[in-house]
């Protein structure tokens, strides 16, 4: 069984430059995040979102993404010591998910094409019962308490690049939010995703460039 959370519990932590997509500033437990598909970063968008609360002690675990890299999710801050990752679950991902909802606090999912109705409604209504996060990569016929999507910005959103030379440094994004309650009020955040060192930082619309790490700096000179 869970332990009763207080109310100051019930918000996990997301790394700073998130903060401002969430109406409370983290993430609620009991609640469903939907990063929509559709633009490059998806994946890496969701997993930061977890990001915080596994480095602040919680479990996470991801469900059905068999090309999520390991090294990818630890350049981007996850405490893997605290990651679970089950990336072929097959028919049985509800029963895996369920399972997994009892026993972390954020749940990393990209469900098949085709989820019933029926399968999400359950998935849902066991998420808010017992406080866990979950955070779906691609759709949800449920709807989502936030909403979260990705735009590149710029050719390619790349920095680094030059005419034949060069190596890719940061990737510009702009990540919208809308959703229910006191998330409906659209929230749009520019960031660099991934920054210079491989996490989520905030990106400064007035400045186009990324910038310079001490290898490129050096580089330059």
């Amino acid at each position: 069984m869970r332990p009763v959370t207080m109310a100051g519990e019930q918000l996990l932590p997301v790394v700073a430059p998130l903060a401002p997509l969430f109406p409370e500033g983290g993430l609620r437990r009991g609640t469903t995040v939907v990063v929509k598909s559709g633009g490059t970063g998806v994946t890496s968008l969701a997993l930061a979102v977890g990001v915080a609360a596994s480095q602040a002690g919680s479990w996470c675990a991801a469900v059905g993404l068999p090309a999520l890299g390991l090294v990818a999710a630890a350049g981007l801050g996850m405490a893997l010591e605290r990651f679970a990752l089950v990336s072929h679950p097959g028919e049985q991902w509800p029963a895996v998910t369920a399972a997994l909802i009892d026993a972390v606090d954020v749940i990393l999912l990209r469900p098949p094409r085709g989820i019933r109705s029926s399968e999400a409604r359950r998935l849902t209504a066991r998420v808010r019962e017992r406080g866990v996060v979950l955070v779906v990569r691609g759709t949800w016929p449920e709807g989502a308490d936030l909403s979260l999507s990705i735009a590149t910005i710029g050719q390619a959103g790349w920095r680094g690049l030059g005419q034949g030379y060069g190596y890719l440094q940061a990737r510009s994004v702009e990540v919208t939010a809308t959703g229910r309650g006191a998330a409906s009020r659209e929230r749009r955040v520019p960031l660099w995703l991934p920054g210079n060192n491989g996490t989520v930082e905030k990106r400064r619309v007035a400045l186009e460039q990324a910038p310079a790490t001490p290898a490129a700096a050096s580089a330059a000179g």
